[in-house]
This record gives structure tokens, C-alpha cells and sequence, in this order.
């Protein structure tokens, strides 16, 4: 089923077995796309939305200097561009961060999904309430966490949202990004972060090379993140 990862992030509320027929024939169709090809440009008119199946994608902004903002970094299950349906554009930019697969949704069929169903209703306005809500965590960590502790908080969050779909356990997960990708999500210089990331393993906390983070005490690099699962929503 190519909701499957979407049903396994967000399991409530719980929908009967037509219900989830329902979003799956919503699908009109699944496609492949290469790496750093970008999905949505910013402003440009929308008529789909797009729901990760495999592989990372991660919405972002540039200024007009140059100066790239990753605002989000989705995994499978992540609708991407959900709030394009009523906004039919994005005030931002959406792109493969790796080799992906997406299902795409045209906004008519989401609309019908509304239509027919309260629990499907319910669902993708939660999906993407909690998304706003990561997104303000991001915002806390970017404004009021130091480096090394906006890195750490942001591998354990990467790592419970994916430990959610089957691809983390407490050792570790891959994370396909570069480290200029994780200074752009962070708010940091490349140099900068790859300092606070030799801080991190130097403290035998997590280490990220070759395209992993590995995980050495959980329960302590949950501590110095001061890591709360509370805005991810998961009960």
C-alpha cells in the first residue's frame, strides 16, 4: 500500500479499512526523481500535493544573497506540500534531497478524501499540524539552542520520527545528507558544525560520518539535547 509509511507516522485517528482504501486510490500516480531535483519552486502554482515514499526530501528558502534556509527535512511517510491544497502555491522551495520516490495526490482527490470521510478529515489536518509544530521547534533550536546542542536535538528528533516508520533503533540511522546540508538545516557555517560534530563524538555522544549517524548512549544524548518526543505527537 503507498500510504503504508504515512499510516505508520500518524496512527490516530484510526481509520477503518474503506477509509484507508479511500487514501490509497486517492494516489493518481508514484514516480521516481533524482537527487537535488526541485520539486516545487517557490510561488509557482500547485495542483498536487506530494507524500514521501522512499528516500529524504527538504523544503527550504534562499535569500537574495545566497544564503540557503533548510526549513524541514522529511523522511517517508512526510506529505510535503500538504498545505498547498488550500494555498495552491508555496511562499518556499521543495527538493529531492536524495534519489526519491513520491505519490502524488491531486488536490481534487484530497478534496474528496474531506468530502467522504471525518477521520480522513481529521488526519491530514493533523499531518499538518504537526508539521507546524516541528516547524517551531526548529525555530526554538535555531533562536535559543547552542550548536551543539540544536545538532543533537535534531539527530534524536530524526531519529524518533524515523524509529516510526522502521528505519532507526537506538544505535543509530542513516542520514543521507551532507554536513553543508546539516549547517543549512541548523543555522550554522559548514565549519562551524563540523566542529560541533567532532564535539559531539569527542563526547562520545553520536558521531555522523559517511552518510550515518551513529549513536553511542542514547539516553545520555537525549539528556544534552534535553530531547522531548512532546511536539512530534505521537500518542
Amino acid at each position: 500500500m503507498t500510504t503504508r509509511s504515512f499510516l505508520m507516522t500518524h496512527r490516530h485517528p484510526r481509520l477503518t479499512d474503506a477509509e484507508r482504501t479511500a487514501l490509497n486510490n486517492a494516489v493518481a500516480h508514484v514516480r521516481e526523481v533524482p537527487a537535488r531535483h526541485v520539486l516545487v519552486r517557490e510561488g509557482v502554482p500547485l495542483s498536487q500535493c506530494t507524500l514521501l515514499t522512499r528516500g529524504f526530501i527538504h523544503r527550504y528558502k534562499d535569500t537574495q544573497d545566497g544564503r540557503r534556509q533548510i526549513l524541514a527535512l522529511h523522511i517517508p511517510g512526510d506529505f510535503v506540500d500538504l498545505h498547498s491544497y488550500p494555498l495552491k502555491r508555496l511562499e518556499h522551495s521543495v527538493a529531492a534531497t536524495t534519489d526519491v520516490e513520491i505519490a502524488v495526490f491531486p488536490h481534487q482527490a484530497i478534496r474528496e478524501l474531506t468530502l467522504i470521510s471525518p477521520n480522513l478529515t481529521e488526519l491530514l489536518w493533523r499531518s499538518t499540524l504537526i508539521d507546524a509544530a516541528i516547524n517551531r521547534e526548529w525555530l526554538v533550536s535555531i533562536g535559543a539552542r547552542s550548536a551543539a546542542v540544536r545538532i543533537a536535538h535534531l539527530f534524536c528528533e530524526l531519529r524518533a520520527r524515523m524509529e516510526r516508520v522502521g528505519m532507526a533503533d537506538e544505535h543509530g540511522f542513516e542520514l543521507p545528507i551532507t554536513q553543508v546540508d546539516l549547517a543549512d538545516a541548523t543555522g550554522l557555517t559548514p565549519v562551524h558544525t563540523n566542529r560541533m560534530v567532532r564535539q559531539l563524538r569527542d563526547q562520545k555522544l553520536v558521531d555522523f560520518r559517511d552518510r550515518r549517524v551513529v549513536i553511542h548512549d542514547l539516553d545520555r544524548l537525549i539528556d544534552f539535547a534535553q530531547f522531548d518526543t512532546g511536539y512530534l505527537f505521537f500518542d
